[in-house]
């Protein structure tokens, strides 16, 4: 398999899923987790933190190891690769917290499937040397759990009250139940869509008009 010969790390490849790819709010990938585990910060926080190490893990060993992977069993290995990382996972945060285990359900493991790590073992990992793959993975998994923040630190404010389980707004506050339920976990993330595509609009006319005023 062929490889790129360019192993610089720049800002340009950590960014990559920050902003102008983000996982979310560019591409549209992992849509399940995002909608079914953002009904808290908490919850939101530990998807993502699980997702950043299976493709940091999976990443970096499968860019190891590409060179020798036959092409016909690629798509296979690198699925293997990734459900091993899904199980270490699966049962750390089984060992560290039953009631978060419980919260998070089947979407744990249903990493394996996940389009954006599989995506970026085949499209990125296999042909970069791992320094390169790693950085750019670490910078995709912020970038998926920055998003899974943005929803479910709303999603909490205004279903319940609290952010990561803390009570803000005291006994008065009258929860906003839809925000819990799947419609709110739709309308909060076509809210962030809406404010992300504002601010590339805005960015690529301002970026127009400087070079229009050289």
């Amino acid at each position: 398999m062929k490889r790129k010969t360019d192993n610089r790390i720049d800002w340009e490849t950590f960014s990559e899923g920050l902003w102008r790819d983000n996982p979310v709010f560019v591409m549209l990938l992992g849509m399940c987790p995002v909608l079914a585990v953002t009904n808290s910060a908490t919850n939101a926080l530990a998807m993502g933190l699980a997702t950043t190490f299976v493709l940091l893990a999976s990443g970096g060993l499968i860019s190891a190891i590409a060179r020798y992977i036959p092409k016909q069993v690629r798509i296979a290995t690198y699925i293997i690769i990734i459900a091993t990382f899904v199980t270490m996972v699966d049962y750390v945060i089984q060992a560290i917290s039953l009631d978060l285990y419980n919260a998070l359900g089947a979407f744990i493991q249903l990493i394996v499937v996940n389009c954006m790590i599989l995506g970026r073992a085949e499209a990125y990992a296999s042909k970069h040397r791992p320094l390169k793959s790693l950085v750019n993975a670490l910078g995709m998994g912020l970038g998926f759990t920055f998003a899974l923040l943005c929803l479910g630190v709303v999603r909490e404010l205004l279903g319940a009250g609290s952010l990561f389980g803390v009570d803000l707004f005291g006994e008065n506050f009258q929860p906003w139940v839809v925000m819990v339920l799947p419609a709110g976990g739709f309308l909060v993330l076509g809210t962030w869509l809406l404010l992300f595509d504002w601010i590339k609009q805005r960015k690529t006319q301002s970026e127009g008009e400087e070079l229009h005023a050289r």
